[in-house]
């Protein structure tokens, strides 16, 4: 498995890490019978609870976007140390991104999520003009 690979299974586990999170908090905050209600009302978390919401719906957003990098990378054979280091510097991002937004660090939180942006951005350029070599 390639690193890039690796990263983005790391990344979906970290989601599914995330959603726990979230649940948690969210029944704490909301109570066990909304949470398995039909939710036929919508239930605003705030606080923590919020904030661990928001930032596990940003984390699939971004999520997607790594996952097209990731694919690009790997179908056109554009893998290289430069992917690899972007594949692991969007993760560790995403990784700092959860308690800098549960923890509500501004402008911390936003320069965190930079962070992944822009490997993504840089993994997809890779691809795309050959620049990152193998």
């Amino acid at each position: 498995m390639t690193p890039e690979l690796t990263v983005l299974t790391l990344a979906a586990l970290l989601q599914m890490a995330q959603m726990v999170l979230y649940s948690i908090a969210g029944n704490a905050q909301a109570g066990s019978k909304a949470a398995m209600g039909p939710r036929d009302e919508k239930v605003e978390l705030t606080g923590t609870a919020g904030r661990l919401q928001r930032a596990m719906n940003n984390h699939f957003e971004g999520l997607i976007l790594f996952g097209i990098a990731v694919m690009v990378v790997t179908l056109s054979g554009s893998a290289s140390a430069l992917t690899a280091a972007c594949a692991w510097a969007y993760l560790a991002a995403r990784i700092l991104y959860i308690p800098a937004y549960a923890l509500g660090l501004a402008p911390g939180r936003s320069l965190v999520w930079a962070l992944g942006w822009f490997a993504t951005l840089v993994m997809l350029l890779a691809a795309l003009f050959g620049g990152g070599g193998t």
